[in-house]
């Protein structure tokens, strides 16, 4: 399984990974709006840099191992993949977006300004990298090497190594490791990494188990109200026909008409 692994304490701030995902999916502009939640992220950028205290910290989706996105949408328009991301099918979508409540990071971001509006986040460039053999466009780009990629199981190795070998340095923990889980985004840094979730996020909570009884009710539920919709209509109309309601009149002849003209 793929993954990418951010050390917060090697970046310094210059966003070349936010113009490099910008120019992969060729987003526009950002135009500011009253409902963003000022992280950086909406449906034209899919990576921030966001900044806190002394340090910047690379804000995208988490690609989250067992991902609740996945778990609450109804139609099966979010989808993990064997690879790692967790990827996006707009052709699904019913806008319902329920995956935007269900993530605990708050990354999927509704496209609001668009007149068929669809939900947008980073796919880790699944679909115009990694099936190429090429890593996504925000590492490759990262002048100091503060996110890299590689497999899930090399970088957490990697990540141990480095709170290993200089333990002043960062804080004693792989932010990503297990919390929810588990995250394809690792973050080792000097500072606590909380504020990247919308709350406490427990480590090896799987944040799906919660919602899978609920989602997998769903395709049933929506069967039965449908055959009892289609029960209701067929018994209401077959007493109206037994109550002798009158029936249409048909359509009058073209005579009646010729005649009716004269």
């Amino acid at each position: 399984m793929k993954a990418i692994l951010t050390d917060v304490s090697k970046c310094i701030g210059c966003e070349q990974c936010v113009a490099a995902c910008a120019a992969e999916h060729r987003l526009p502009a950002v135009i500011p709006a009253r409902w963003t939640e000022g992280d950086g992220l909406s449906a034209q950028r899919f990576t921030a840099v966001v900044r806190k205290g002394g340090s910047y910290v690379r804000k995208q989706c988490r690609h989250c191992v067992a991902p609740a996105c996945v778990s609450a949408c109804p139609v099966g328009a979010l989808r993990k993949t064997a690879d790692g991301p967790v990827v996006y099918d707009a052709g699904k979508c019913l806008g319902c977006r329920y995956c935007m409540m269900a993530c605990p990071y708050g990354i999927p971001r509704y496209d609001w300004a668009s007149a068929a509006p669809t939900v947008r986040k980073c796919t880790m460039c699944a679909a115009t990298r990694l099936e190429a053999g090429r890593p996504p466009a925000c590492t490759e780009a990262c002048p100091t090497k503060a996110t890299i990629f590689g497999e899930r199981d090399a970088l957490l190795a990697e990540a141990h190594r480095r709170i290993r070998e200089a333990p002043g340095k960062y804080q004693p923990r792989v932010c990503g490791e297990t919390d929810v889980g588990g995250t394809c985004v690792l973050y080792v840094a000097p500072i606590p990494l909380e504020f990247l979730s919308l709350g406490q996020c427990q480590e090896g909570r799987v944040l799906p188990t919660l919602t899978a009884t609920a989602m997998a009710a769903v395709p049933p539920v929506f069967v039965t109200v449908g055959a009892l919709m289609g029960g209701l209509y067929w018994i209401i109309d077959r007493r109206r026909k037994l109550a002798g309601a009158p029936a249409p009149l048909p359509p009058a002849p073209d005579g009646g008409d010729k005649e009716k003209g004269r």
